[in-house]
Order: C-alpha cells, then structure tokens, then sequence
C-alpha cells in the first residue's frame, strides 16, 4: 500500500549505532535484550542517599575529560561508529538537558566548560568530530526528543528538501536530573517493571544513538544499506498536565492515528509494538488503553525495552527505533524485563520472553512532559 502523502519520497535508515550499559554496538543491546539482562544496578557515580532511589542504568567507565562534560566522551564513543557521511547532511541532535554534569560543577566552585550546558554544545560536538557542514539544529522535547527529530529529519528528506538527514541523540545519568525525578517522586526503589501491575516507578538511564536517514534513491546509488524505512511520522499534545499524560491516551492515539495515515497503513497492518513503557503508574495504563482502542484489543506482541536498559530520556526513541529495525528483521518482539504481573490490558500482548511475529510494519511511540506524544510507523528493511 503506497503513503496517502502523494510523491512522498521513500525515507530510508542506512545506518544506526547505539551506546548503551551494554556497549557500543547495536547487536550487543539486541542480544542483551533478548536474554532478558538488566544493566540497572546501584549508582556510584554521586552520592544518592537522600533521593527515593538507589540505582539507574549508566556506563560506568563514562569519564569527563579535564573541565568537560561526560556528553563529550559518549559522543566520541557513538560517531566513531558511523559510516562516512553524505555531502552537505543535514545534523539533528536531540537531548533533553546536553552536559547539565557541567552546571552542577559550576555551581560547586569546580572548573567547567558552560559551553557545555547548551544544546548548541552538542550539536557543535557532533558537527566538529564528524566534519559536519550543513545546517544543524537541537529538539529538546523532553522524552520524545529523539522521536521527534526522526520525525523532523523524516519530513525534510520526504519533502525533498535534502537528502539526507543524521539523527544523534544522547542523555546523562547526572545528579541534577535524578534529583528531578526524585522530587516528583517518580523513580522506582527497585529496577522498573514496564506494564506490571505492581510498577511503582521508573528507572533512570543513559546512552546515545545515531541514525542516518537518506533518500531512498540516493541511498541506492551510492550503494548505501537498507536497515528499514520510516514510513510514517506525528505528533500530538494532550494539554492535560505539566508532568502526568491524560488518561484516556487521546494525544497518543491522535499521534498514532496521524502517523498511521501518513504512511498509508491500517492499524492491522501493524504487526509490533516498541512502546514507551516507562514504568510509572499512569503512563503505562494510558498506553495500553491507546493501543487497545486503535488495535481494537487485538494480541499484538508489546514490548518496553527499559527494564533493560532504564529510561535513557532524550536518547530513548532513537534507541527504540534502532531496536525497531532489528525486531522487523528478526521477526522477533524482546521480552519486556521486569514484567511478570500483567496490568489490565496487558494480557497476552506484553511478555517476559521473546515473542515471534509476522509481518512488516513497527510502531514505536514515546512520550513526555508537557503532554507531548510522537509516532514512528517504520517499515522493515531490504538487509537479511
């Protein structure tokens, strides 16, 4: 079925890298996943008895070098993975608070680098490491950042505005942010269980990933992979809280019926779902009744990968599409650690093992703050 978007041109991934707890490599987070390990563990990076957790998900060896944030290292690590990029791409970075690390420093007496704390700070990084000379801009959407951008890049390659779009995202395990969750009481004193009814909270988490987008035709001619495509993309706000989604799921549901429309499928052509999954009481109750309103209560594999890996904030939709793709071409939805109790809804559609499937189109969704919720519908790739 061809999009409702007449002469859309065909928006195709060629190249996506993560770094996660689990590594700098994409298959080590799939395989990790898929066993059903957890890096949630107790945090040494700052003292945390007085907060309401204990533990998050983070890569221990991250460093800051001299008067630098960590953001720098964790770029490093992610862009010394990327192919080689087109001429004149086009940089999308993503994150919801860039090297805040370097605020608390500053705020203690310690040297750092304020550069640091702007979002123009990680664009600047990237462009620099990569030898980047097109436009670049930031999306701070809080924890839709980096579904957002996807979104963004999908519609300017689709528009024929350019051809190819890189996607980098990225979030830190920082004091400053865990003090946030913290006061709004929102973590978990265990590792989070997505979609169980005894969930209590979430888990904090860091990492980063990178996608490159690109027109299909010129992804052909210069002999560019075809990890899958994004074929649809939207975005909705529910305006019903500063912090908490509306109940009803009605900004989600507007987001995924948008995205669905966009790249010309039916909700029964959806055969996975890589949900946001986060944890916490009310997101997942809203989630699962949006889903089952648009799929109409039909058993469709679920999944939340932050059992896993935590909530890695800005960087957790370019993570879940990079995850997406793969689950497209394993046919293979991962098990949702730290689920076993199903809440309501949840029945036969969120498992702790892995779940096979058939078919050919993904939904993948985040949401955050300020009510905003966005939608990827991606298709699967030409690679087996």
């Amino acid at each position: 079925m061809e999009s409702r978007r007449t002469g859309t041109i065909n928006v195709w991934v060629t190249d996506a890298v993560t770094v996660t707890p689990f590594g700098d490599n994409l298959n080590a987070l799939w395989l990790a996943v898929l066993a059903g390990k957890s890096a949630i563990r107790p945090l040494r990076r700052f003292a945390v008895k007085s907060y309401h957790a204990s533990i998050a998900s983070y890569i221990e060896d991250l460093t800051a070098p001299d008067d630098r944030s960590m953001s720098h290292a964790l770029v490093e690590r992610l862009v010394r993975r990327l192919d080689p990029m087109p001429p004149n791409t086009i940089l999308i970075t993503a994150t919801t608070k860039s090297g805040i690390d370097n605020l608390e420093k500053l705020r203690r007496g310690i040297p750092a680098d304020p550069a640091d704390v702007l979002y123009s700070g990680f664009c600047e990084d990237v462009r620099r490491q990569l030898k980047l000379t097109g436009e670049c801009f930031n999306i701070s959407a809080s924890c839709a950042s980096s579904t957002m951008a996807l979104a963004q890049g999908a519609e300017l390659i689709a528009s024929g505005y350019t051809d190819a779009v890189l996607v980098c995202c990225m979030d830190l395990v920082t004091e400053f942010v865990f003090a946030g969750f913290s006061a709004l009481q929102a973590l978990a004193a265990g590792p989070c269980r997505p979609f169980d009814r005894d969930r209590d909270g979430m888990s904090l988490g860091e990492g980063a990933a990178a996608l490159l987008l690109m027109n299909s035709e010129h992804a052909r001619l210069e002999g560019r992979p075809h990890l899958g495509t994004i074929l649809g993309w939207a975005a909705a706000n529910d305006a019903a809280h500063i912090t908490a989604p509306a109940r009803d799921g009605r900004g989600l549901r507007q987001a995924v019926l948008q995205a669905l429309d966009i790249a010309g499928r039916n909700a029964d052509e959806i055969a996975a779902v890589c949900a946001h999954g986060t944890g916490t009481v009310y997101n997942d109750l809203m989630e699962l009744y949006a889903f089952n309103r648009i799929f109409d209560n039909r058993r469709l594999p679920i999944f939340s990968i932050k059992g896993s890996i935590g909530h890695t904030l800005g960087a957790a939709g370019g993570i879940e599409v990079a995850i997406g793709f793969r689950t497209l071409s394993e046919q293979t939805a991962l098990p949702t650690v730290g689920f076993s109790s199903p809440e309501r809804g949840a029945e036969k559609k969120v498992s702790m093992e892995p779940q096979a499937f058939s078919g050919d189109c993904l939904l993948t969704t985040n949401s955050g703050f300020g009510g905003i919720n966005a939608a990827l519908i991606l298709g699967k790739g030409s690679l087996q």
